[in-house]
This record gives structure tokens, sequence and C-alpha cells, in this order.
């Protein structure tokens, strides 16, 4: 008899801990205290997760296989994974211990130990459900001085044979990211995002969820998401027929009061096993080769998962474990109390922060140019940095929330993902949405108590780190430019920089 441990981001029928399971098996699914609160994950995401898991578990059970599922408030729960793994193979006669290698490096290393604590084999399989394993990217990665996800992309393509033509790109290109920036317009009709029906089993872990973690960020209703497979294709069915076409176009631009924008909010249904990489890129190639998406929105989606999902991933396990105690601009200020309340009059962050908080998800854009940027130009400890990206979105693991935030975010890597920190003064925000119309502060002033923070910030964070950044050649004009700048200007720029930082020490509102 075996016992075959499947986490809560494993909710995949194809998955290779199951793929040979028989009668006899126990299959063991828990709700644990460990994996729920080693951050304090949003209460979305928790009941999200408890509440997918419980459907699983139920339909594995209808399936015919034998499943153990413990939930939170079991008086048996031992609150970790170890425990209950202990617990259950102690009441059965076990042979084995099988599980599909977990998606953190934390829980990875924590298991490679198992075997030893149990007096039993732990097999640890390959995750089945990504497209290139951790030995495959890294065989990519091999003797290349620097790694971009582009080229990285452009194999995956071929060796998946997606939107190809022959030996080329569908279309004679193979990135169209150049045509999917333009900014919003008035008028756009946005269609809402996927609305799941609560059952039962969703009521009752918001009960829960209340119950155990009322002191978790974020709202908890109105509670949305899909929680089964089936629902989770009719989301991806939804993103397809109504926002698809104009995803590519306006993948980039934020607009006040509109939070799903074009984007399909399905990544927290891939991450945690709903739906599976092919299926979202297939559905996707067919909507072009059918002609009711076009190329630049297709192939601008299938990029975030072929290759950016996967090239990061490949980076955490390439780079783990030392990766995370990164910090190349040597950051060291606190986050700041708005990234929890909102409570600031920068309106482009109090818009995300807001939406965040709302519906544990902002687009790409939001997190890496408003709240990434400013994270970045403040120098703040990616430490603190990355904990709040892994708590506060529905779509976070460590292994995709780590790469994003100290490479792309941060920098923190030292160009490791990217050859060049992202960024930006107000103007790329005041470009990409209209969140600056009804904000106290004015993009278009550069210094004093009107002026938008992230100029001067921008400025300040390229003047803190010149010695590391203006022989980057991607980084020359920008410093050609701070060099014609007159002493005056450098002076005005650096006493804004400190005039907001004390503000923000002494607890004001900035």
């Amino acid at each position: 008899m075996k016992l075959r441990l499947v986490l809560g981001d494993q909710l995949t029928r194809s998955l290779s801990s199951l793929d040979d399971a028989i009668d006899g098996d126990v299959l063991l699914m828990c709700e644990v205290h460990t994996e729920a609160t080693y951050v304090k994950h949003h209460k979305k995401k928790i009941v999200f997760l408890f509440s997918a898991m419980r459907h699983f578990a139920a339909q594995l059970a209808n399936q015919g296989h034998t499943v153990h599922y413990v939930k939170y408030d079991d008086p048996e729960n031992s609150g970790s994974l170890l425990g209950e793994v202990t617990r259950i193979a102690a009441q059965h006669d076990m042979s084995e211990i099988i599980v599909t290698a977990p998606a953190e490096y934390r829980l990875y290393d924590e298991m490679s130990h198992w075997s030893d604590a149990l007096g039993l084999p732990v097999t640890i399989r390959e995750d089945n459900r990504f497209l290139c394993t951790p030995a495959d990217f890294a065989t990519w990665a091999e003797g290349r001085k620097q790694f971009r996800m582009e080229y990285f992309y452009r194999e995956m393509r071929r060796k998946y044979s997606i939107l190809m033509d022959n030996d080329g790109p569908i279309g004679g290109q193979w990135n169209y990211d150049a045509e999917n920036r333009k900014p919003p317009k008035k008028g756009l009709n946005i269609p809402d995002t996927y609305h799941a029906q609560l059952d039962a089993i969703t009521q009752e872990v918001l009960v829960l969820v209340e119950t155990y973690f009322a002191d978790h960020f974020g709202d908890l209703l109105p509670f949305h998401f899909a929680v089964t497979r089936e629902q989770a294709l009719m989301a991806l069915d939804s993103f397809a027929a109504d926002r698809l076409p104009m995803f590519g176009d306006y993948q980039d631009a934020m607009v006040q009061d509109e939070p799903w924008m074009y984007h399909s909010h399905i990544g927290l249904y891939l991450n945690c096993g709903l739906l599976t990489p092919l299926e979202c890129i297939h559905r996707a190639e067919t909507a072009f080769h059918s002609g009711t998406a076009p190329l630049n929105a297709v192939e601008g989606f299938i990029r975030q998962i072929l290759g950016w999902r996967e090239y990061v991933r490949g980076i955490y396990w390439l780079k783990m474990p030392n990766y995370k105690a990164l910090n190349f601009f040597e950051a060291k200020r606190s986050l700041p109390a708005f990234y929890w309340t909102a409570d600031t009059q920068m309106n482009c962050m109090h818009q995300c922060i807001s939406e965040t908080k709302q519906n544990a998800y902002a687009h790409h854009i939001q997190r890496l140019m408003v709240l990434g940027n400013f994270a970045l130009i403040a120098g703040l400890d990616p430490e603190e940095v990355n904990e709040w990206y892994l708590l506060v979105y529905a779509d976070a693991y460590e292994w995709v929330e780590l790469p994003n935030v100290t490479g792309m975010v941060l920098f923190a890597d030292g160009g490791i993902m990217g050859s060049k920190p992202y960024a930006a003064s107000g103007t790329y925000i005041n470009k990409m949405s209209n969140y600056c119309g009804s904000c106290r502060y004015k993009p278009a002033v550069k210094n004093g108590p009107t002026a938008c923070p992230f100029n001067y910030l921008y400025w300040d964070f390229m003047d803190r780190n010149a010695d590391k950044l203006n022989r980057n050649p991607r980084m020359g004009m920008t410093y050609r430019t701070y060099a014609r700048m007159s002493d005056e200007k450098r002076v005005a720029i650096s006493d804004d920089a400190v005039r907001f930082f004390d503000a923000i020490d002494r607890g004001e509102t900035v």
C-alpha cells in the first residue's frame, strides 16, 4: 500500500504522483497551518485553494480512489504536512510515500529529508505539468553569459510547434510586443471577468477562513473565483471569446475602476493545476486560426505562458537557494504602511493596492510599473517586497513570485533575468493609465510639493546607484541626461526625495 500526497497547488488529474495509482493506495490531501501561514496569505487566496482542494478531493473519490482529506479545523490535524503524512502512514501499512515535486524550494528541501524521519522510502517525482524541466533549462542555460527570455521562448516555440510556419514563426516575427503597448482610450467596452457561483463547499470554507484567518490581508467577499476544473475551463473560454481579441492592444493599459481589463485572470488556475499550460496555449492558438483573435494578442498571451512562466521557473530552480538573498542595490528601506492600507495620495498606488486588497489580483503592468516601480526607485528592502507580493496575490508561489520580483521588479539579482532595471517616472504611468487625472500630484511637475513623487524618486534612484548602473549600455542615455542637469536641479531632486522619505518615516500620508 502506498501513500500518495497531493499538495494544494497540484490539483491536476494527470499529476505524475497519481498516474499509476491503484486500488488500495491512499491519496492524502490536507489543509495545514504551516502552509497557510508561512506568509499571511490573502484571505481570498486561502479560500480559493482550500475550496479547490476540497472539490478536487471529491472528484478523486468519485473516480473510485481512497482519499484521506484533512480539513484545517480537524481536531487531529497536526498542522504540518510531515505531521499529517506521519499520522496517516501510521494508520496503514504503507510501503512508500509518493509525491510530485513541490513547486517551492523550501518544501522540496524539507521533503528531501522525509525518508529519514518517516523510516519509509519517499519518492519525489518530476512535476509533469510544466513544459521545461529544471534539468532541461539548466542545459539551455549552460555556457550562456546572459539569460534572455526571448531566446528561450523561441526554442520552446520550436519544441512544441506553437504558432509555427514550417521552421519559422507564423507572421514572420517571433514577438509582437511592440504592437501591445497602446494606452487606454475613452469608450473601451471591457468585459467583466468570469464569475463562478458559490456552492456549499465554498461557503463552508468562507466561514472557516473568516474564523481562523481574520487578521490576514485582503477582502473575503465578494468571492467569484473558479474552484473546479470545469469552472476554470469556462473561465478560459470566457477569456478567449470576450477579452483575448483586445488583449494584445491593451495588455499594458491601466484604467481606474477597471481591475480586470482584457487580461485572462487564469494564472491562479494554472499555478494550482486546474488548468494546464498546453491546453491554454492551444485554446489561444485555435482562436487565431479560426480568425477570432489577432496574432499580436495570441502571440502575447502564449508568450506569457510558454515563454515567461517557464523561464522564471527555470531561473528559480537554477539559482536557488542563493537567489533569495540577492540585493544588488543594497536596498534597506522598510515597506511603507500604505502597501497594506492603500492610504496614499499617489492615486496610481492607491488604485493598485486597493484592487489587490479587494481581488487578490492585479495585472502585470500594475505589479511591475506601479507597485514594483515604486519599490525599486524608493529602495525598498527586497525581502519585505518579496513577502508582500507572495502573500497578496492568489496566483503567487515563490517559484514564480521570487524571480519576477527579485529579477524583474527590483533588479536585485544584478541582471541575471533582465538587462536593466524597469525604473520609470510618472510620465510612463500617465501615458499608460488614466490614474493621474484624479491625483493630487502632477506628472508634468518635476519638483516641489505638487510634483509626482515618481519623477524625482526616479532621478534620485539613478543618482544613488550610479556606481552600479552608469556602465550599463542600456542606461547610457539616462546618465547622459542626468549629467546635463544643473546643480540646482540635482539639489532639488535630492531635497524632494529626502522630504518625501522623511514624511513616510513620520507616518504622514504621502
